[in-house]
């Protein structure tokens, strides 16, 4: 088995001329930022998902930011949210002064558990910060329930998902929660380079959000005769441009292609790996369907010491694998706050079994091949030593 030139990456973009056609038209209009490309990519994006408004920001960051924003989340509150995510889910809290208290996750899934939230919620608590790891959604309607019971919102991070399905409803659209945050990020669903996205079917929230992103600011229609405008909170300059806009409308015709290749080749996988000694599969539950934003294995007990040893190994055979995530309280700013190992065991154990295995709509047959192939073949060479031992 001969060991490609190139590095197989957990995740890539898929652009086409399509793609390029479309970024280039923007480039030889009038507009470059704010044009009518953004309304265009919102609505197109609010009605994919099913829900009343969207408003796209340059980063998923920034929508986590603006989503909590929106929803009142200020200085003394708290947000119950899963370690188990990048560090801005957190962060975003951090941002307006409040402090995120980190749940522990089903193992299997690496999502936040529902059974635990309940013990958490404090007076304070504002909004429970559920993450669709890996793309895989949460027991929404578990959560809800216990928002509703406590007078809680509900934020659903859902910069892996676009494109999932909850039930019979598409991820996004909020019929289980006040607002959404999507990331367009290259190794997302669609990209726009960088890129996010808040829904919400709040009018109020939605106002708050196009405020947000420009500074705090209401202006007069540019085709006003009259001219205006003024400031009204401490807002960003969160805006995406005309021509990403028209990037993300491009990848959004396509995101049904993507989801069903995504969903192929997390199948193959299923099939070449079942039954294997070495670690344990992600499935899909039975409420859900998965946008297979990552393909994340977890190492069973035995093989748990030797993850850095198997990770290596597999990047020297240029396979790309990544590690999601260490949890967000182990960062040392956070421990700085005061947060402390330990807290949630059931996320360490997952952060020190798990690596996401090479998964994208652009891999061909060749490279999904080489990605089974070369994966069993190091973990059995690893298996005998650990037996010889």
């Amino acid at each position: 088995m001969k060991i490609p030139d190139k590095t197989i990456p957990y995740g890539h973009q898929w652009l086409d001329d399509k793609d390029i056609a479309a970024v280039v038209e923007v480039l030889k209009s009038d507009w470059l930022t704010q044009g009518p490309k953004v309304q265009e990519f919102e609505t197109a994006l609010a009605k994919f998902v099913g829900a009343k408004y969207a408003v796209v920001v340059n980063s998923g960051t920034a929508a986590l930011h603006a989503a909590y924003f929106a929803a009142g989340i200020k200085a003394g509150d708290e947000v119950i949210t899963s370690p188990i995510t990048f560090a801005s889910t957190a962060n975003a809290a951090l941002f307006l002064g409040a402090r995120p208290v980190f749940i522990d996750i089903e193992p299997d899934t690496g999502n936040i558990d529902p059974n635990l939230i309940e013990n958490a919620i404090r007076p304070w608590t504002k909004a429970i910060i559920p993450i669709h790891f890996g793309g895989h959604p949460v027991r929404l309607a578990k959560i809800q329930k216990i928002a509703k019971e406590h007078d809680l919102l509900v934020i659903e991070d859902a910069c892996h998902a676009l494109g999932a399905w909850y039930g019979k409803k598409k991820i996004g659209n909020c019929q289980y929660s006040d607002l959404a945050a999507f990331s367009f990020h290259p190794v997302k669903s669609i990209t726009t380079g960088e890129g996010g996205a808040v829904i919400t079917n709040s009018e109020e929230f939605y106002r708050k959000l196009l405020m947000f992103r420009k500074h705090g600011m209401l202006t007069n229609s540019l085709v006003s005769d009259k001219w205006w405008y003024e400031m009204h909170f401490l807002g960003y300059n969160y805006r995406l441009t005309d021509f990403q806009c028209a990037l993300g409308l491009s990848q959004l015709r396509k995101l049904p292609a993507f989801i069903r290749k995504r969903a192929q080749i997390a199948r193959i996988f299923e099939k070449r790996f079942r039954g294997n000694d070495y670690f344990d599969l992600p499935k899909e539950k039975d409420y859900a369907k998965s946008a297979w934003h990552l393909y994340p294995i977890r190492l069973k007990n035995q093989y748990r010491k030797q993850r850095n040893q198997i990770f290596a190994q597999l990047r020297r055979n240029k396979l790309g694998v990544q590690i999601h995530y260490i949890p967000v309280y182990w960062h040392p700013y956070y421990q700085k706050l005061g947060y402390r190992r330990g807290i949630c065991p059931a996320a360490e154990d997952f952060f020190q079994r798990e690596i996401s295995l090479p998964l994208y709509p652009a891999m061909s047959g060749k490279e999904i091949k080489y990605v089974t192939d070369t994966v069993l073949k190091i973990f059995k060479k690893v298996s005998m030593n650990v037996k010889n031992r």
